[in-house]
């Protein structure tokens, strides 16, 4: 790059390029001259592109051509000495307040969309198999499956809402296979249990999943937490026996099916840090997603032929009598695909941690909807124990995170 000599000259007449003044000492730099102001006052001194104009007596008149950008706060070489000017204009690394206002609004609304979807979706899930009476979880989970497959690749492959990513192998297909299987034990399980428990207390004992997720991870993984990490568990456990006992709506064949689907979620999270570990292997939620909701419905479609006979005449039979039937699934699994894609936009544009935190203030709003909705009954005792927990929940993630 060419180097351009800075001389002293005399002193410049200040120029005008609007109503509000502010004084600079500022070089500009022409390619084939160069001229020194002392004083100027400018309008807005961001970035300025320098046009004709008269500097005085002393001064060439500058040219149309070959003037760079101006930034303000650029620092300025000594008068006299050599300087190369950048080839490029330093950048402001600050966003403009505008700009972090609608990047903060952006990230509520992702907020508030995971919180409707997750807790739209778990409602909506109570009250068909429950109070709608449609008694059929696994046929129910079929189709969330199904609309998840269609759902992720519209937004990937034609959407692009992410890069594609492809399974390399046969090993890591059979990984995806082992992950899909277990994903479809907890989602099956979960949904056969909101025919039994009201959501409050299905939540209570959901919240108990960082539980597993230790005691998997210290048999799987030989991996150990500070004792401070374990020792936060106490009153995770805890708080689940007490709202056990105070549930006015217990019930043992749904509780015992609810801590099933607990642990196979803490399970899945667990094999998905140890089969997908290499870097190779690594997959992002979505894609993810995109290649474990084909191979759920392969389980599921057998599953639910030969446990839910007849499933789906009875269900044209229900569309007869009350078309709504199939709105409710058909949003209803569109609503479970609007799940995992707007906790994958919460953690790109928050944090993992961030979504931890979020989670289980989610737990404890959908705990309070569903009471409100449902109007199931609800204990002081089955509150505090639900408090606890999620008090443990809270103490467990900083524990975890200290540790780190």
């Amino acid at each position: 790059m060419a180097q351009i000599q800075l001389t002293a000259s005399a002193p410049l007449v200040p120029f005008n390029c609007g109503a509000k003044q502010l004084s600079k000492s500022v070089l500009v730099c022409s390619s084939r001259r160069c001229a020194s102001f002392s004083t100027l006052s400018f309008t807005s001194f961001r970035s300025t592109k320098v046009r004709n104009f008269e500097l005085g007596a002393s001064t060439a008149a500058a040219s149309n051509e070959g003037f760079e950008e101006v930034v303000e706060g650029q620092p300025l070489p000594a008068l006299g000495s050599s300087y190369t000017w950048p080839d490029k204009k330093p950048s402001h690394r600050d966003p403009p307040h505008k700009m972090k206002g609608k990047s903060r609004l952006f990230t509520i609304g992702l907020v508030t969309a995971w919180y409707s979807s997750n807790i739209g979706v778990l409602l909506l899930n109570k009250y068909l198999l429950s109070n709608y009476g449609f008694k059929y979880p696994i046929f129910l989970t079929m189709c969330h499956m199904t609309a998840c497959s269609l759902l992720s690749y519209i937004a990937i492959a034609w959407m692009k809402m992410v890069p594609m990513q492809t399974i390399r192998s046969r090993v890591q297909f059979l990984k995806i296979t082992a992950l899909s299987l277990v994903f479809c034990v907890s989602v099956v399980f979960g949904n056969i249990s909101l025919r039994y428990l009201p959501v409050s207390f299905n939540q209570a004992i959901g919240a108990t999943t960082p539980f597993f997720t230790a005691v998997f991870a210290y048999f799987m993984t030989l991996k150990r937490e500070a004792w401070l990490t374990y020792l936060t568990l106490v009153p995770v456990v805890t708080g689940v026996i007490i709202a056990s006992g105070g549930e006015p709506s217990f019930h043992l064949f749904g509780f015992l099916i609810c801590v099933a689907a607990t642990a196979a979620r803490a399970l899945k999270s667990v094999l998905q840090g140890i089969l997908l570990s290499s870097e190779g292997e690594k997959l992002n939620s979505m894609n993810l997603l995109l290649y474990m909701a084909p191979i759920a419905v392969v389980f599921l479609l057998p599953a639910t032929l030969i446990m839910e006979e007849n499933v789906v005449g009875i269900t044209l039979a229900l569309a007869r009598d009350d078309v709504k039937i199939i709105w409710y699934l058909l949003f209803n699994s569109a609503l479970a695909y609007f799940v995992n894609l707007t906790n994958f936009l919460v953690t790109k544009h928050t944090s993992a941690l961030t979504l931890q935190v979020l989670g289980n203030a989610k737990g404890a709003v959908a705990v309070v909807v569903s009471i409100l909705i449902f109007r199931n009954p609800v204990s002081v005792t089955g509150m505090m124990g639900y408090s606890l927990t999620v008090f443990g929940v809270i103490l467990y993630s900083e524990a975890k995170k200290r540790s780190k």
